[in-house]
């Protein structure tokens, strides 16, 4: 069966109302819903299920079982005309869930480009992922959360509600984020969350440069491992350091934080030549 240059396989349920754009590709036992609107060459490989008022861009990868723009987990949703906003060339594997949002947080849950979403992962309603995300196997984002570009929540991790992850942040396996986590660091662990230093690796892999490593490396030193507190390690960055896009990332991430900020280290942690 085809509408155009769209194919769709017998066994799949497509609303007439549905808008598919051309080089859409639509596998066996799919589901979409009236309201969707799917982008050129978006992919949907087999039992798929689209539906909600969800709009899709272009080439992007549905596998199995992945269930987008759902009803949100919310008590108080009454079927209001809420939203999935999905950007251009994203991957979301085997049973992935995406709601879409609340009338109480904004009506929308946002993905942007080019992110990668792992088996059995979760992004609850009125989330906001950017791009280049990476989500590894059944990492959870509850409601509200906001992730920047680039960063990377590790396998069976859950962020809380309200949390913020930071551009180039990387949360470790099995983390349980009940807290801001701060572009650019790392950070690992249950009950207490520990910071574990800059994204160095990470960092390197999108061209960094030894400079600029440099600089963060001695924000953080400030931030983490001096004995000021927050205010007044944020007053010290400023004096110490001239304003660039890294260092105004960081003050105005911790300036907008609600939830306050991941800053427990393990003890004895420091090594200034092991961080980079």
């Amino acid at each position: 069966m085809s509408r155009g240059e769209v194919f769709i396989h017998p066994t799949s349920t497509v609303h007439p109302q549905a808008r598919l754009e051309a080089g859409v590709w639509i596998g066996p036992r799919c589901h979409v819903g009236e309201k969707v609107a799917v982008g050129r060459n978006t992919r949907l490989e087999e039992s798929v299920y689209l539906d909600g008022w969800t709009e899709i861009g272009a080439d992007c990868r549905f596998s199995a079982f992945s269930v987008i723009g759902s009803a949100p987990q919310d008590v108080g949703y009454k079927n209001e005309e809420t939203r999935v906003v999905i950007g251009d060339r994203n991957i979301f594997r085997e049973f992935i869930t995406v709601h879409r949002g609340t009338v109480k947080g904004g009506g929308l849950t946002s993905i942007g480009n080019d992110n990668y979403f792992m088996a059995y992962s979760h992004i609850a309603h009125d989330c906001r992922v950017g791009n280049g995300v990476v989500l590894i196997n059944a990492a959870t984002l509850g409601g509200h959360v906001a992730v920047a570009d680039f960063a990377t929540v590790s396998a069976f991790s859950s962020v809380h509600q309200f949390c913020r992850i930071g551009k180039y942040a990387y949360i470790g396996g099995y983390s349980v984020i009940t807290q801001d986590v701060l572009p650019f660091c790392r950070v690992a662990g249950m009950r207490p969350v520990l910071f574990y230093g800059l994204n160095a690796i990470g960092l390197r892999r999108h061209g960094f440069s030894r400079e600029r490593l440099d600089a963060l490396k001695g924000i953080f030193k400030i931030l983490f491992y001096s004995d000021l507190n927050t205010t007044q390690a944020v007053e010290k960055i400023k004096t110490l350091f001239p304003p660039t896009e890294d260092r105004e990332e960081i003050i105005d991430f911790i300036q907008d934080s609600s939830r306050g900020i991941i800053k427990k280290t393990p003890r004895g942690s420091w090594d200034s030549e092991s961080e980079l």
